[in-house]
């Protein structure tokens, strides 16, 4: 079933989550976010940021309320019809890059779409364009023992863009970096978001919050402020 949704590419709406009987990760949360929107989510351990990012990316499902991804209601769908959803629309970034260390970066991109159903060559050929896309044309071939941290971020970024998702959701995607590479992995962020790709980041880093046009802030499993809304 697809909803309309206009230029939402995510919408949940009074979604809570919880784990065994007490464990309330998720409180009734509502939240809107548009194409070409570039929202942080940011709060303490535990205050439910990550279970959202989850949520949306359909990697969990919620106990209650109505999540619509894509125009797609996440409730109707079964598990290869949300595989299929992430495969070809949502892309992932997280903290520690989840490279496969013996496979060079072209084939660490090339094989993020393997379960899209494009064949081997188009997706070498998408691969190679999004590590040019991300200022890695020079280290097509290296394999991620030999790549700074920044590198292998944006190897991982290029993963998720190369399917072309109308949604990127980055999980503190600077917290194994260093300043000066976390600095470059945002400025490649905010080049993508100019690009028309929605994306979201988790993050407790206020300064990295601060370089988002909107943010979102959370406390045990609720949205307490939300700033910049609607904003592009």
């Amino acid at each position: 079933m697809t909803c309309e949704t206009g230029d939402t590419v995510v919408s949940l709406r009074e979604v809570t989550r919880r784990y065994g009987k007490d464990l309330i990760a998720l409180n009734r949360v509502s939240i809107d976010i548009r194409r070409n929107e570039f929202v942080a989510i940011v709060g303490p351990s535990g205050s439910g940021k990550t279970t959202l990012l989850n949520i949306a990316g359909t990697l969990d499902r919620a106990n209650s309320g109505q999540v619509i991804v894509d125009g797609r209601d996440v409730a109707l769908l079964n598990d290869n019809e949300l595989s299929a959803l992430r495969a070809h629309r949502i892309g992932f970034v997280f903290q520690h890059f989840h490279l496969e260390q013996g496979i060079n970066a072209l084939d660490n991109v090339a094989d993020g779409m393997l379960y899209t159903g494009i064949a081997l060559p188009e997706r070498r050929e998408r691969a190679d364009a999004a590590l040019r896309r991300v200022g890695l044309g020079e280290r097509l071939t290296h394999l991620p023992h030999q790549l700074s941290g920044g590198e292998k971020q944006r190897v991982a970024i290029a993963r998720a863009v190369a399917r072309d998702p109308a949604l990127l959701l980055a999980d503190e995607p600077t917290g194994a970096l260093d300043t000066q590479n976390g600095a470059g992995v945002m400025e490649l962020l905010m080049t993508l978001h100019k690009s028309g790709t929605a994306i979201v980041v988790i993050t407790h880093d206020l300064a990295i919050a601060a370089q988002c046009p909107r943010q979102i802030r959370m406390r045990d499993g609720c949205i307490v402020e939300d700033q910049g809304r609607g904003l592009t």
